[in-house]
């Protein structure tokens, strides 16, 4: 965030940056998930919905899964949140108490350890690396264990790497966590934007024990509207609404009532139309950045992120790195500090959602400054 409010300001001093810094899509929200949104406020929406979220949502996604990912899910077990930051807070406190301890990979979504901290929990950051697919295995799980971890939090589609977990590796960590007596919690945000791999759900699985958080902002492209939803257990999610009718009330109202057109197959087809066009980014971006001696060994399979070891013989840090970058070529990355500590020093972080020309335009001059560092 304070490398984007430093760009905006040299922006507005005239200079031009190529922003690969923040995760969010380029694409604005789908027309017709608009037209329902204008709808819903030219129709007076804009009273309260019940703390779970509105029914017809909530049964429009147990459908989804249903239908794209062959999972039904009862709407009941389903809960309407603002973003997935909402889901992940609601998660969170219904599994965790203070003094608990909670394990997440690192590198991972730096949030989950900062809400975490925020309620006293402390997260065991598990270096992960390029031999997992920077993803937890049981191996992993089991040499940072402690008998205090309530919880393993996972990713797939992960920020910052774009790793999906494969489907026998997922199986083997709920195993584990059922054994311990211990929740899984699966971030799916990146839901859908995958790219080599099939695109698939934790609650595929079949297990109602699983709590996954999944949002509407990224695949959606509904940043702007703060809405997402968890999945989990009947009873858990009874306890969640509640919870959330007193720290949110609800989600939002028309936003909500926009999001019933997210799963119509004009806008699905939409969606998919950015996914492939997202899948051409990486395609450009990857082997342009391995030119430029950028290290990144796996080929992510999905999100829209490259997670790139500095060259070889680089003398600076991530940060100092991304801030000489930004100041002398006029492009903003994100440091891997952002995401942990394993080897973050080395590591930076492409977003690429911006368009092949810009991609293309951030690539040149990163090849014209490197030899000045």
């Amino acid at each position: 965030m304070r490398l984007l409010a430093r760009a905006g300001e040299l922006e507005a001093l005239g200079r031009s940056i190529i922003h690969m810094e923040v995760g969010e899509p380029d694409f604005p929200t789908p027309g017709p998930i608009l037209e329902a949104g204008q709808r819903a406020l030219a129709d007076g929406r804009t009273r309260y919905t019940s703390a779970g979220g509105l029914p017809a949502l909530r049964g429009a996604i147990g459908a989804y899964y249903a239908d794209r990912y062959d999972t039904p899910v009862d709407p009941e077990r389903i809960l309407i949140t603002p973003g997935a930051s909402g889901a992940l807070q609601l998660v969170f406190l219904a599994l965790l108490d203070p003094g608990d301890h909670v394990l997440i990979c690192d590198p991972s979504y730096p949030c989950y350890r900062q809400v975490l901290q925020l309620m006293g929990v402390e997260p065991i950051a598990v270096p992960v690396g390029p031999d997992t697919d920077y993803q937890m295995t049981v191996a992993l799980a089991e040499s940072a264990w402690t008998p205090s971890v309530r919880a393993i939090v996972v990713a797939s589609p992960s920020n910052p790497t774009g790793a999906s977990i494969a489907p026998d590796m997922l199986s083997e960590l709920h195993a584990f966590c059922r054994d311990r007596g211990t929740a899984l919690v699966v971030d799916e945000i990146y839901q859908g934007l995958t790219y080599d791999v099939p695109d698939r759900t934790a609650l595929a699985l079949g297990s109602s024990d699983l709590y996954v958080i999944n949002s509407f902002s990224k695949y959606f492209g509904m940043t702007g509207w703060r809405l997402g939803w968890l999945a989990g257990p009947e009873d858990a999610v009874e306890v969640m609404e509640r919870m959330a009718q007193n720290l949110f009330i609800a989600a939002n109202t028309p936003a909500q009532c926009a999001a019933l057109a997210a799963f119509d197959p004009a806008t699905i087809e939409i969606l998919e139309t950015r996914r492939l066009a997202f899948q051409r980014r990486r395609d450009r971006l990857l082997p342009a950045l391995r030119a430029l001696g950028f290290g990144i060994p796996v080929q992510p399979s999905g999100a829209f992120y490259l997670y790139a070891r500095l060259p070889e013989g680089m003398a600076l840090d991530s940060m100092t790195f991304t801030g000489r970058m930004l100041e002398e070529a006029g492009v903003a990355l994100t440091p891997g500090d952002d995401f942990g500590r394993h080897d973050a020093a080395r590591h930076v972080r492409f977003a690429y959602t911006r368009e092949i020309k810009d991609l293309d335009e951030g690539v040149r001059r990163i090849r014209d400054w490197l030899p000045s560092v």
